[in-house]
């Protein structure tokens, strides 16, 4: 065959796959835009369904007892239909640390594989959820008399929604071959699962928790799939071919997890972030800050570790927290001779430090499947946060100690005032948010609602919000909800597993076993969190191992709320700690340095954290001095 007739072969295949990508395309849009709107539509409904309660209940004393069953039902679809939006966007936690080493080909092949895995898991979800929601339709909920299967619909539509689009995505940014490839490689994993399910189900519980739990959660996670889907597998694995049990009981699970009340401030708090940095407040807050301390050696480091304290916790993602305040110091900082490493590594170690700063998204996530109090999740929380501030800023100050001031300008007093008096709202938000909460004036999804309206009054009062980026930022918030969602659902799927197959009580048998009783088992727990925060993040950690640590540490006489401090910051040294933490990554990306340049500076500031880690894990009045 010639060129000529190689090159018009070669644009025929060619043809058929743009129009088919094409094609893909402009279906993938039509569906997103119904689907953002719907978001868009659920999350303001939401709001103001809640925003309804507060106002029956605080100017007219009169609750509205429909409003918290209209809000969950509203809320699943939002959570569902996030989901959808998240998977779009490509939102769903993951590791990528692992793929990012393979060569350029071997990358691609395992990004397919990992889209591959997602569209696989979803379509084997679909069918449970279906039967789980018809069940539901002869229960009524009883203040609005509405069949539960309006509520309990979001499930199934959801997980289809985002099976059609994972195999369009799928289709349509890979090669058909390599597609093929990376459906039949797991057509043909699971095939062997199937031909071996005997062999599976006479290995003993542990090796049967080892094949599932751990090594394919493990090889799942490595691979790059979205954490929901690498427990949805595992548990999927787990109760076919080991425990013969119904897959429904997946829908149950999934269910549960996504209906506590207490999520219900996890979209409100996001959308009050996404309010606070683009009306502008947040810049206010580290501007007065940087009036009041800039002068001094290190001072805007002070601001920056002050500056998260304050924000941390609202916007219910940290890489929204650093986002806010990055763009505002990180420019001045250089200027005054700081190092990007430097400023990346201090970024990062804050990133950790404010993981129990209220109204933080991990703390109403251990609240909600742990059954703390969040009242005093959040007085607990703030002390402990503080403290490690400290340590960070003492190291700042060593290692500033000989920064040439010189150049810089002091702010006058008067100037400081005026900023100080334009920032008084931004300021005074995060402290009432945690003082009704901790005070039992409001609930947190009451304050997280008050709080968005405060937002924006104040957004239109200073000119800084743009109406234009509603509508953006409530897609944002749907996704990211969305995302957190779906994680505790598939997490609550897989901790039930590990509790029907015994592992809870080996676990607690080996863990009160270990030589030192109370301080061991605390150690321990710091260093598995340590870990599990690198590869997991901190929602999915908890969610997993929470229900079956804290019943073992209550039994050992440690306050829920002191080993629930202690778990969530060895959690967020880990997310932020590289080679794997992705916090850490987030830090740099926002940041636009390189992630070699911080690993060094980073190594004497996670040491501050640990140290005032291991005085916090020591010293339980830190954490529970100020509960009444």
């Amino acid at each position: 065959m010639n060129r000529e007739g190689a090159l018009a072969e070669a644009a025929q295949g060619i043809v058929p796959r743009a129009r088919a990508v094409a094609v893909f395309g402009v279906a993938e849009r039509a569906i997103m835009t119904v689907v953002e709107w719907l978001t868009v539509g659920l999350t303001v409904a939401d709001i103001l369904v809640l925003l309804a309660g507060v106002i029956a209940r605080y100017v007219f004393d009169r609750p509205l007892i429909w409003s918290d069953e209209v809000a969950s039902m509203l809320f699943l679809w939002l959570a569902m239909l996030g989901s959808v939006v998240a998977l779009r966007r490509g939102e769903h936690m993951r590791m990528t640390a692992v793929v990012k080493t393979l060569p350029p080909a071997w990358r691609d092949f395992a990004e397919t594989a990992a889209l591959g895995v997602m569209a696989c898991f979803l379509c084997i979800l679909v069918p449970p959820l279906l039967q789980f929601a018809q069940e539901e339709t002869v229960n009524i909920m009883p203040a609005t008399n509405l069949s539960s299967v309006y509520r309990v619909a979001a499930l199934p539509v959801g997980a289809a929604l985002m099976a059609l689009l994972a195999l369009m995505k799928l289709f349509r940014t890979s090669p058909p071959g390599m597609v093929l490839l990376a459906l039949a490689l797991i057509g043909a994993t699971g095939g062997l699962g199937v031909a071996l399910q005997d062999t599976l189900q006479n290995l003993s519980t542990g090796a049967q928790l080892l094949v599932f739990f751990v090594g394919l959660v493990g090889l799942l996670v490595c691979l790059g799939v979205p954490i929901s889907a690498c427990f949805g597998v595992a548990t999927v694995a787990y109760l076919s071919l080991a425990a013969d049990v119904d897959l429904s009981i997946i829908a149950n699970r999934l269910n549960e997890g996504m209906s506590s009340l207490i999520l219900l401030a996890v979209p409100l708090f996001v959308f009050l972030g996404l309010l606070l940095d683009s009306t502008g407040l947040a810049r206010l807050m580290v501007g007065f800050l940087g009036n009041l301390l800039g002068h001094v050696r290190g001072g805007l480091s002070y601001v920056l570790v002050g500056a998260m304290y304050l924000v941390s916790g609202i916007s219910g993602s940290k890489a929204a927290d650093m986002a806010a305040i990055c763009p505002v110091l990180f420019p001045e900082m250089i200027k005054r001779g700081s190092k990007p490493g430097d400023l990346i590594a201090l970024l990062a170690a804050t990133g950790a430090q404010t993981e129990t700063v209220p109204p933080s998204i991990v703390l109403l996530t251990i609240g909600a499947v742990c059954g703390v109090s969040i009242n005093a999740l959040f007085v607990g929380g703030l002390l402990p946060s503080f403290l490690l501030g400290i340590t960070l800023c003492l190291l700042v100050r060593w290692r500033y100690r000989n920064e040439d001031l010189s150049g810089v300008r002091r702010a006058g007093g008067r100037e400081t005032w005026k900023s100080f008096v334009r920032a008084l709202p931004a300021l005074a938000l995060p402290f009432f948010i945690r003082f009704a909460v901790v005070g039992g004036i409001a609930t947190a999804t009451e304050v997280s609602t008050i709080g968005i309206v405060y937002c924006l009054v104040a957004g239109l009062f200073y000119g800084g919000l743009e109406l234009r980026r509603l509508k953006a930022m409530l897609v944002e918030t749907a996704s990211l909800s969305g995302a957190i969602m779906f994680i505790i659902g598939c997490a609550t799927a897989m901790s039930w597993s590990l509790t029907q197959s015994g592992f809870s009580r080996e676990l607690a048998t080996l863990m009160t076993s270990l030589p030192g009783g109370a301080p061991m088992f605390m150690a321990v727990s710091i260093v598995l969190f340590i870990v599990l925060g690198s590869f997991l993040e901190g929602i999915p950690a908890m969610v997993l191992f929470g229900p079956l640590l804290f019943p073992i540490a209550k039994s050992m006489g440690i306050h829920e709320v002191h080993y629930a401090i202690v778990v969530i910051l060895a959690m967020g040294v880990g997310l932020f700690c590289p080679p794997v933490g992705v916090g850490y990554y987030f830090a740099t990306s926002i940041g636009k340095v390189d992630p070699n340049e911080g690993i060094r500076p980073l190594v004497g500031y996670m040491i501050s954290l640990l140290i005032g880690l291991t005085v916090i894990a020591t010293v339980p009045w830190i954490s529970i001095g100020f509960l009444h």
